[in-house]
Parts: C-alpha cells; sequence; structure tokens
C-alpha cells in the first residue's frame, strides 16, 4: 500500500527530460539509455509518476554511464498518478493501474530484450514498481538480479517466494515500510542462496 508521502511531493512531468529516446520494446513505450546495443541491460519500473519524471529519467541516465543499457518500460501506459485529479483519487486510479498486472506487462520487454541479444538483465521497481520486479523475481528466467526502492503492494509471501539475489531499500521515514523491510530480511536471512 502507498503512504501519503508517496506522492504528496508529485513530480513535475516532463517527457522531454533526459539524455535518451521514447520507443517501443516488446509492446511498450519506454524511455531507453546508455549504450546500445548491450549485453548487459537494467529494467527500472517506475513509481506512481511513471517514466516522465525528470529525477526517474536522471537515474537510468546515471546507471547507463556504467554500460548497461537502461530500459523504463511505460507500464502505465501515459496515465500517471496526479494527486490533483480530485475525480481520481489513488483508489479510483488504482483500478485502472492494479501493481500486480506489471508482471505480465513487462514480459514481453524481456523477451523482446533477450532476442536483441542481452545476456543478463536486472531490475529494479520504485515503489508501486517494486510489486512487478519481485514478482519477476520468483522465477529465474526473467531476470538475474533484482532491487526494491521503497517497495509498495509487496509482502512477505512475496519474498517468500523470490528464487534470485535480491536487495531491498527501504525509506527509514515511511509510515508503512521499516516494519515490514525487517519482516522481509527475516525471509531473506532464512534464504541464503538468494541473497
Amino acid at each position: 500500500m502507498l503512504g501519503r508521502e508517496c506522492y504528496s511531493n508529485p513530480a513535475i512531468l516532463n517527457a522531454s527530460s533526459g539524455a535518451g529516446y521514447v520507443t517501443n520494446i516488446g509492446g511498450l513505450n519506454s524511455y531507453v539509455t546508455g549504450s546500445t546495443p548491450a549485453m548487459l541491460v537494467i529494467i527500472l519500473i517506475s513509481d506512481v509518476f511513471g517514466i516522465d519524471a525528470p529525477l526517474f529519467r536522471k537515474l537510468a541516465d546515471k546507471i547507463a554511464t556504467r554500460e548497461y543499457r537502461v530500459i523504463c518500460p511505460d507500464l502505465l501506459k501515459g496515465d500517471p498518478f496526479d494527486p490533483e485529479n480530485k475525480n481520481r483519487p489513488l483508489p479510483v486510479w488504482l483500478k485502472d493501474h492494479e501493481p500486480e498486472k506489471g508482471f505480465e506487462a513487462v514480459k514481453p520487454v524481456i523477451e523482446a530484450l533477450k532476442s536483441e541479444g542481452a545476456s543478463a538483465i536486472g531490475a529494479a521497481g520504485f515503489c508501486w514498481g517494486a510489486k512487478t520486479v519481485v514478482d519477476l523475481g520468483k522465477s529465474k528466467h526473467f531476470v538475474q538480479v533484482s532491487v526494491l526502492l521503497h517497495p509498495a503492494y509487496v509482502t512477505v509471501d512475496d519474498i517468500r517466494d523470490v528464487k534470485i539475489p535480491i536487495a531491498i531499500l527501504g525509506a527509514q521515514n515511511d509510515t508503512i515500510t521499516p516494519k515490514l523491510i525487517k519482516q522481509f530480511k527475516q525471509v531473506l536471512d532464512a534464504q541464503p542462496k538468494v541473497r
């Protein structure tokens, strides 16, 4: 679940920000930056504000400087959450953007990247996007490593099912995450092959 701190300071979206470009990969418009072609690919799954958030793109560009190709698929399909839209509060918006549906949406992107020659793929999910990444990590088929940043909608059972190395970065001042992060750590400590 998202806490109010997740959207109390919304991004000012700018589709022309960043050093990369937007193209269709596996049926989804995606912000792409970095070495092309690259054998090592990082997929970044955004929070509720989507791929046009300038700081999100800046982070993608920074990761790309380490000779990765970075792909940021638009799982929100051009419809980021707008906290100013009183006619579409978060619970209503989430009906159109259920975090659980991200896994199926991103699988064609991964298959497309593999067909282009990607030899290793990592994934990182921010807040809302963490659910997609943890679901990818439940199999060794999709990505080889994963990172959850300020994870939302991720359960202890999700972490229990992870089969690949995972890092979980929670924000210490969140109202939701710290207690859950401790539970995640307990589960991962019992699974040394996943760490």
